[in-house]
């Protein structure tokens, strides 16, 4: 589409969602859509939840967050429903000031990040549109200038809630411009942004001895004194604090724990009573949510000192641990290479995969239960059973490990060390063990890092690169097998004529001779003890194949081998064993015939047509398996 008629219609959108009007007209939107006067922690748990909720085993997901933040369902559903939801509903929560608390490079700021974004869009939207009053600074809602008076009747009769007071500006605008007749006062549609200083706000700290209070709460324009004759006559004031400017959305308290005490101290009556004091005026409303980030150890110096007891009563901690789950650890490792000028280089299947490994086993607290490592804690974190635990074990585990995942190795390191591997390859493609020797070498040169840590973290690398070595056997193995689906279909076919003959108690029939024969129970075995199905297992694990053959059979549904996830587990496994010594001979010849060439040839082809390679790592990976079948 041509640029300039994408700007016309961006253009003729902007003019549509904008209105202006008097009290008068607003009154009229009001009973018409009265969620249009909604408080900001309502605005900003609605903006989450029309994005959409999926609700799966007593587990609710966000889809708000599910683009940007990867493998923090919990956390993020906490945070909405013992945070954001009871603040919708006024309860007393929303006198809090939210503080992130996690390691770094966790996702506090992204998440903050994407809190801002979405209240600038939602704003826009007809569910999020909101109205102040023209020419406030602090653009507050017109239901303001309802007197107290008549509020009780007047939210009966409109159903809605009224909350705060005139800012000194507007009482002085009031009085003077409209001689106090509010419904001739004028209203406008509010867009927050966050650029523009409206409704959305951020507060860094720096030095105290040089910042000052004026950066929150705003200050005293010196060169209009003499014109107004006072400092406590608003139009003398800049109400351009970040309390200020934030009212009606949210304001962003970067690192708080940092900042100097005299800043607090002013979060004090803004989170208990809604209000902070500015200048020679009395108590300014303002609706709008505080969000702090901060790391645990600050958290912990900042509680021991009995002087911030006050503050911290005021304060609701929410952790924001590192993600646990390896396959959300590759996501956000994609989307991090995506945001760099490195896209274009071909990276490797499993590379990112190996790095996740990694990351995540350092992350993982050791477990007190008998059998569980944390290579089986990490795998039932992803969502795998493993030989003697299930998923329905893992909320025991992790009330067993409370901190677990606030300590660890940081995305920030992983990604730093594939940029190292990125821009050192003279290829144009990064396989898993480049990515683990740059991760490697980072170790070697971390000067924070104590040689009993470095000791732990070399032993996640390797056992990163034994997962690797498994995962590798198994692609180039699968690759291996001509017509994967129907060789895995004849092995099953017959395995399951063999369970029907076992289960029913008769006899098959030799296909060539005809003759009777008893069911092949060493066919059978060597299928089952692939998934590890016991002698004593054996019989009911039969039963349960032929009942959901059965029940395939009644539905007319045809029952394949993809029908059943532990039994086509087993199947390939089985398909893999027996390949394993064609695999073996081809991949580590140094000479290989014609037919071996043939062979090499049509396994390349077939992991760069269906797997993801390109032809240097497809090669790479032959030759690494090759040696790993050899050994």
């Amino acid at each position: 589409m041509d640029f300039l008629k994408l700007l016309d219609e961006y253009r003729s959108v902007e003019k549509s969602l904008a209105w202006a009007g008097t009290f008068q007209d607003y009154l009229t939107i009001i009973k018409e859509k009265p969620y249009v006067s909604q408080l900001a922690h309502a605005r900003l748990y609605n903006m989450i939840k029309d994005a959409g909720v999926e609700e799966k085993d007593g587990r609710k997901t966000y889809k708000f967050f599910s683009q940007e933040i990867f493998g923090l369902n919990q956390p993020l559903e906490k945070l909405v429903e013992e945070y954001f939801h009871p603040a919708a509903r006024r309860l007393d929560v929303r006198k809090r000031i939210l503080l992130l608390m996690g390691p770094v490079s966790g996702g506090k700021s992204t998440l903050v990040a994407m809190l801002k974004q979405g209240l600038e869009k939602y704003s826009r939207s007809e569910k999020g549109a909101l109205y102040g009053i023209k020419g406030c600074p602090m653009h507050e809602e017109p239901l303001h200038l309802v007197p107290k008076e008549l509020r009780e009747e007047f939210m009966k009769e409109y159903g809605v809630y009224i909350e705060g007071e005139l800012c000194p500006s507007c009482r002085m605008m009031l009085e003077k411009e409209y001689g106090g007749k509010i419904e001739n006062v004028e209203v406008e549609r509010v867009f927050l942004s966050e650029d523009e200083r409206v409704g959305i706000g951020t507060f860094t700290p720096s030095d105290p001895k040089s910042q000052d209070i004026a950066d929150l709460t705003g200050s005293i324009d010196f060169s209009t004194i003499a014109e107004y004759g006072s400092e406590s006559d608003p139009r003398a004031y800049r109400f351009d604090g970040e309390l200020n400017i934030s009212n009606r959305g949210l304001m962003e308290f970067q690192e708080m724990l940092k900042c100097d005490e005299k800043f607090l101290w002013n979060l004090l009556s803004l989170s208990q009573e809604g209000n902070f004091k500015a200048g020679r005026f009395a108590l300014i409303y303002a609706d709008e949510m505080i969000i702090a980030h901060t790391n645990e150890n600050e958290y912990r110096t900042f509680i021991s000192n009995k002087k911030n007891e006050a503050l911290q009563s005021r304060i609701i901690v929410m952790k924001i641990p590192y993600n646990l789950r390896v396959s959300d650890e590759v996501k956000i490792y994609e989307k991090l290479i995506k945001q760099s000028d490195l896209s274009t280089i071909h990276i490797a299947p499993h590379a990112l995969r190996v790095a996740s490994i990694f990351s995540v086993l350092s992350r993982l607290k050791e477990s007190k239960k008998q059998g569980m490592d944390v290579v089986k804690k990490m795998k039932l974190y992803d969502g795998e059973d493993v030989e003697g635990f299930k998923q329905k074990d893992l909320k025991e585990l992790q009330f067993e490990a409370i901190d677990e995942g606030m300590s660890g190795v940081d995305p920030r390191y992983v990604i730093n060390r594939l940029s190292s591997a990125l821009i050192r390859t003279n290829t144009q493609c990064i396989n898993p063990m480049d990515v683990l020797r740059a991760i490697k070498d980072g170790l070697d040169q971390h000067p924070s890092i104590t040689q009993e840590e470095r000791e732990r973290l070399l032993n996640f690398i390797s056992v990163a690169r034994k997962e690797y070595d498994d995962m590798a056997k198994k692609e180039v193995q699968k690759a291996f097998v001509y017509s994967f689906e129907e060789s895995a279909q004849v092995l099953f076919n017959n395995y399951l004529d063999n369970v029907e003959a076992f289960c029913n108690g008769v006899k098959l029939k030799d296909p060539i001779t005809d003759e009777e024969m008893d069911p092949d129970e060493k066919l059978m075995r060597s299928i089952e003890e692939q998934i590890g199905i016991s002698e004593n297992a054996k019989k009911a694990f039969r039963e349960e194949i032929l009942i959901r053959l059965s029940s395939y059979a009644r539905k007319q549904k045809r029952f394949n081998y993809n029908s059943h996830e532990r039994l086509r587990e087993a199947i390939e496994k089985k398909l893999f064993a027996d390949l394993k010594d064609i695999v073996k001979i081809t991949t580590s010849s140094k000479t290989p015939d014609a037919e071996q060439l043939k062979r090499v040839n049509e396994v390349s082809a077939r992991l760069i047509k269906e797997h993801g390679y390109c032809p240097v790592c497809a090669n790479e990976l032959l030759k690494y398996v090759g040696s790993l079948l050899s050994r």
